[in-house]
């Protein structure tokens, strides 16, 4: 088969080296790619939001099944536009992808079929906005409703940084917002496949959104994550397929938008139980990394069999062993990323056990030079059979990277390393 995979991040990195790796595959394109990506896929220049662009790719290198990585994409309606010209695609619709594309859709959704999240409310209007935030005061939620790269939430510890946040956010023509109750508990974030009917569950992970050591510092895409997330039990996996996972999928079928594609629940594990943040409608980044590194079936059938109604009596194996990513990110984000510095080391890094280096930001230079190109630029990998393990590897990696203008966090995996040593 020749397969398109759309994006250019670490997460793609992940996709288009686990694809590779299927006998399945006759040819891999990955449009528009990155300098690591290169090393396993044809690159194509083309703007993945510029879907007759993409659909002409998919024409010229005669693909038979595309992957759309990012959200954008999915969200104004590439599969839509490429299913229509007869190009089987994974991932949602337009209108499924509504689900990442507007909190205030899933929000509304999560209240009519009665799927645990926090209360809310939605509003196009500032002056509403502050209202309900004196009323129900500090901590609380302020969120941007549509796509915002990981970044367009605020949680608020105070009245001030709330009432900030709001005008923030309502300084842009046309601006919506969810504002919510906070949620005290742990963060976790669990992937399942569905096929319109059916989910199968794949696996947990744990993100470090925050910029700095010790979540400290704004919010970004992501500085690292790791799987499995222990803290998640096989009973509360089986707990959030029959709450939240499966009630979603069925909401998703009476409201005439069945679901296709990967659904992510970034969830909050809090005393009254798992409770839903939001969903994400693609795999996330860096977790796709981690996942990708513990999978031990052929990805491709998978991902078909969601686009084709199959999954119902589908499974996947896993490997026993966790993985763990650090992110290494350009000088200046998440605000201003400083782009075009030269990194080096790279095959050390790569050399170590265990270990592999996904490209997020990276661009080829002069001379075969490798050239930051965005914020979040590597994602360093480890395996191991704990997370300390895991991280002992990914950490050694990132020290053989030669990249002055870099930087990441060093605690990544944090919290489950502390549940080990206990």
């Amino acid at each position: 088969m020749n397969l398109l995979v759309i994006g250019s991040g670490g997460r793609e990195h992940a996709l288009c080296w686990a694809l590779s790796a299927s006998p399945l595959v006759n040819k891999l394109v990955c449009a528009p790619g990155n300098a690591g990506i290169a090393q396993v896929a044809k690159l194509a220049p083309v703007d993945p939001l510029d879907l007759d662009a993409v659909l002409q790719l998919c024409r010229d290198e005669h693909i038979d099944f595309v992957v759309v990585g990012p959200e954008a994409p999915l969200v104004i309606g590439l599969v839509d536009h490429l299913e229509a010209a007869g190009f089987a695609c994974f991932g949602p619709n337009k209108a499924a992808a509504q689900l990442e594309g507007s909190k205030g859709f899933m929000k509304d959704l999560c209240a009519k079929y009665g799927i645990p999240t926090a209360a809310y409310g939605r509003f196009s209007d500032g002056a509403a906005a502050e209202t309900f935030i004196r009323k129900h005061g500090a901590p609380i939620v302020v969120k941007a409703d549509g796509l915002a790269a990981g970044k367009g939430v605020v949680v608020a510890m105070t009245l001030e940084e709330a009432l900030d946040a709001s005008a923030a956010l309502f300084a842009e023509p046309g601006a919506q917002a969810v504002i919510e109750e906070f949620m005290d508990g742990e963060e976790v974030s669990f992937f399942a496949l569905v096929d319109g009917k059916h989910a199968l569950a794949l696996a947990s992970a744990q993100d470090h959104k925050r910029v700095g050591d010790g979540d400290t510092g704004p919010n970004t895409g992501g500085m690292g994550a790791y799987s499995p997330a222990k803290v998640f039990t096989p009973a509360l996996q089986q707990q959030v397929m029959e709450q939240i996972i499966m009630p979603t999928v069925n909401g998703m079928i009476a409201e005439g938008m069945p679901f296709k594609g990967v659904l992510f629940a970034g969830l909050m594990l809090t005393k009254d139980g798992p409770k839903l943040l939001e969903y994400n409608t693609r795999f996330g980044d860096p977790e796709c990394q981690t996942l990708m590194l513990r999978l031990k079936s052929d990805l491709l059938p998978a991902l078909m069999a969601s686009r084709d109604g199959m999954l119902k009596d589908f499974d996947l194996r896993w490997k026993d062993d966790a993985a763990l990513c650090v992110v290494m990110a350009a000088e200046g984000y998440p605000a201003e990323p400083r782009k075009g510095t030269a990194i080096e080391g790279l095959d050390a890094a790569a050399a170590e056990a265990d270990t592999i280096v996904f490209h997020a930001g990276t661009k080829p230079g002069a001379d075969g030079a490798i050239l930051a190109n965005g914020g979040r630029v590597l994602g360093v990998c480890g395996t191991g059979k704990t997370i300390a393990a895991a991280q002992a590897r990914a950490y050694a990696a990132v020290d053989k990277v030669r990249w002055p203008q870099g930087f990441c966090r060093r605690d990544i995996g944090w919290r489950a390393i502390a549940r080990e040593q206990k």
